[in-house]
């Protein structure tokens, strides 16, 4: 079967077309070449020169794991009531969606009506991605994908403090990505999170852990090296050490140095972006920390942007979580642990424009933006649900592309918190080409998807198709046409068809011995034995849904 999209026009950062007016043909799910005159074209659709992407990608999205689920436990209260239409109506049951933090069935809804066709958890938890694997194959409509989280697990630990050779690192690193069926490595608060269980609350990168007595700059080191020597296509995924702290900036500027030049990628860069100017010792540093992304060419950031509202934050940090816990809104929190290996803080808060310090990270995120040069290099998040519910990209997105938007709703913003910002100097307005790169094309690059991402022949026919609209939020949130691997899955902003997405992957080669001391540790420290935290490409495809697609990696 053949479809044919007549008079597209392609913005397609991959292959260098902004409004490119061409037709797109599909067959079994893949953009192909126009077939010969001789062949049926199945089915046409007229475009008339609407707007016409591939498929968005989150890079950065909380949407599986233990600390998801506490979330949407924790705040019952602002569950969404509406009454479901056909077709989500019939895979999800009643009073299933949540505000902040949207049940499985309605994530993969929400993001196909947008025009997104894949979105990746950040933080799996080794010990727990069989619960993580669990939520993500229960999401419909989209591919997924996730990063183990080591740097703060017992076993890496010791392997560092007792000086393990890289190749050793190495082969750990490559297993647990095999063994929790992940696509890259994320740590967060290097070190920090096991320091806190040792009555420690702050970890700075050159500061010695009191029981392995080594550094989070050296945690970096070694992971961000086992990354490059693995091949691995995503850089290390690194949530900084002092998040959320007044002053990290510098913590920030120093991490950059910590990879020795191999590439890294700093996540919701906003949280890390504090200076310590003024009255209120709390100011802007986006201005030092964009510089600092232009110059040094191997590093790449997500911003995470915050926006005005109820959200509940979940973070693996449990060490930052347990201080924020006291401005918890409403009032109640869990921070708990998982088998020693890491941690998990889940706060509700709800960011307010007339609060200087919510009003001022909304301001330093987007100067950010506005400020980093490469949109091949910055990403598009709200670091799901920490910043902001993922539903509010096309808001986010006229904020960037509307200079007159954004500086009214800078000027109902706290007057002080306007006083600490030089955002109304930015005069910048995103292009839908620059959306595209950072949306489509520069996820797609740094994760590894050959195929996604682009519109050219051969890739896979995720497709969203738009009427330009000056109204640039409600443009990108309701797309005229979805089509998800060649099937129309939604038209005119609503979900007509219900699919399923695969799970990506990448296993580089490691030496299978490593296996032995692993089964050892397991056998006298955790409460599973080896066999059952390994998870097999059957555990993931369940009656035909969510397949694995493997990345070939190479060194």
């Amino acid at each position: 079967m053949i479809t044919l999209l007549k008079n597209a026009r392609v913005i397609d950062p991959t292959q260098n077309k902004d409004g490119v007016l061409e037709d797109i043909y599909i067959r079994d799910g893949r953009i192909i070449d126009k077939p010969a005159e001789t062949e049926k074209i199945d089915q046409a659709h007229e475009l008339n020169g609407k707007i016409v992407m591939a498929g968005a990608i989150d890079m950065h999205s909380h949407i599986g794991g233990g600390k998801v689920n506490i979330a949407r436990m924790l705040l019952p209260e602002y569950q969404d009531m509406r009454r479901l239409q056909e077709p989500e109506a019939h895979i999800c049951g009643a009073n299933c969606s949540h505000h902040a933090t949207p049940n499985t069935t309605d994530t993969g809804m929400r993001y196909i009506e947008m025009g997104y066709t894949a979105a990746f958890e950040p933080a799996i938890l080794a010990v727990n991605a069989r619960q993580a694997h669990m939520e993500m194959g229960d999401t419909p409509m989209i591919d997924k994908g996730g990063y183990a989280m080591l740097g703060n697990d017992d076993y890496l630990l010791r392997l560092l403090s007792q000086n393990a050779d890289q190749k050793t690192i190495n082969d750990y690193v490559a297993w647990t990505l095999h063994a929790t069926q992940t696509i890259g490595i994320k740590v967060v608060n290097p070190g920090g999170i096991s320091a806190f269980k040792f009555n420690e609350r702050r970890q700075d990168l050159d500061q010695q852990h009191s029981h392995y007595h080594i550094t989070p700059r050296r945690i970096l080191q070694a992971l961000s090296r086992a990354v490059n020597d693995l091949g691995i296509a995503k850089p290390l995924h690194v949530h900084c050490n002092n998040l959320g702290v007044a002053g990290n900036f510098q913590t920030t500027l120093d991490t950059m140095g910590a990879s020795d030049g191999l590439p890294m990628h700093l996540t919701h860069i906003q949280f890390h972006s504090y200076g310590t100017e003024g009255d209120k010792k709390f100011s802007s540093a986006a201005a030092n920390i964009a510089e600092a992304i232009n110059t040094n060419k191997h590093i790449t950031a997500d911003v995470g942007q915050i926006l005005f509202g109820q959200t509940v934050t979940a973070s693996g940090d449990n060490m930052m979580q347990h201080l924020n816990a006291k401005v918890a809104n409403p009032k109640k929190s869990v921070i708990m642990d998982i088998e020693c290996d890491a941690g998990c803080g889940v706060v509700p808060f709800k960011y307010r424009d007339e609060n200087y310090v919510n009003a001022l990270q909304w301001a330093i995120g987007l100067e950010i933006f506005l400020s980093v040069e490469d949109p091949w290099r910055v990403f598009l998040t709200t670091d799901h649900p920490n910043g902001a519910p993922f539903t509010s990209y096309p808001h986010l997105i006229r904020l960037l592309m509307d200079r007159s938007f954004r500086n009214d709703a800078f000027d109902k913003l706290n007057l002080d918190a306007q006083a600490m910002s030089n955002l109304k100097a930015l005069d910048r307005e995103y292009s839908l080409y620059e959306i595209a790169v950072m949306t489509r094309a520069a996820p797609a690059k740094l994760i590894g998807l050959h195929d996604r991402g682009h519109l050219g022949v051969g890739a896979a026919a995720d497709i969203t198709v738009y009427t330009e609209q000056a109204d640039k939020e409600a443009m990108f949130a309701k797309p005229d046409l979805v089509f998800k691997d060649g099937q129309l899955v939604v038209k005119e902003g609503k979900v007509i068809k219900v699919v399923w997405g695969a799970t990506h992957t990448a296993k580089p080669a490691f030496d299978s011995g490593v296996e032995k001391d692993i089964k050892q540790y397991f056998d006298r420290y955790h409460t599973m034995q080896m066999q059952h935290f390994k998870i097999s490409n059957d555990h993931i495809a369940e009656d035909g849904r969510n397949h694995v697609i493997n990345h070939v990696q190479g060194a």
